[in-house]
């Protein structure tokens, strides 16, 4: 049964990332990278749901340290340079909000390359 539930937020993720490329989200060069960064998690991901070792776990050890670490390093620093958004009001806020949503989102992910990889 959580297979079921690991399969369904799988093709949540999915989803939501070709919602964004059919809306032109990856267009600039740093979105392409986060692109290849979060096909590769997916691939962990789908070795940790099907139970199958794709690579050896020291290279899903540096995968995950490099997809955390690319994570909080696009949303928090690298996004806010190249998109064109005007700041809204209460910025700190928000970013401590999305930051919170994006753990959220994000987490389960994490807690599948870390079990994966460890």
């Amino acid at each position: 049964m959580i297979q079921v539930f690991w399969y369904i937020y799988a093709a949540l993720l999915a989803t939501s990332t070709i919602g964004f490329f059919v809306h032109g989200g990856y267009r600039s060069p740093i979105f392409l990278i986060d692109l290849a960064f979060t096909v590769i998690a997916w691939i962990g991901l789908f070795g940790f749901v099907t139970h199958h070792q794709i690579f050896t776990p020291f290279v899903w050890q540096v995968i995950f340290a490099a997809v955390v670490l690319w994570d909080l390093l696009f949303f928090f620093f690298i996004k806010a340079h190249v998109t064109t958004e005007e700041p809204a009001a209460g910025t700190a806020s928000m970013t401590v909000i999305s930051g919170l949503l994006m753990l959220a989102l994000l987490g389960p992910l994490y807690y599948a390359l870390f079990h994966y990889s460890f």
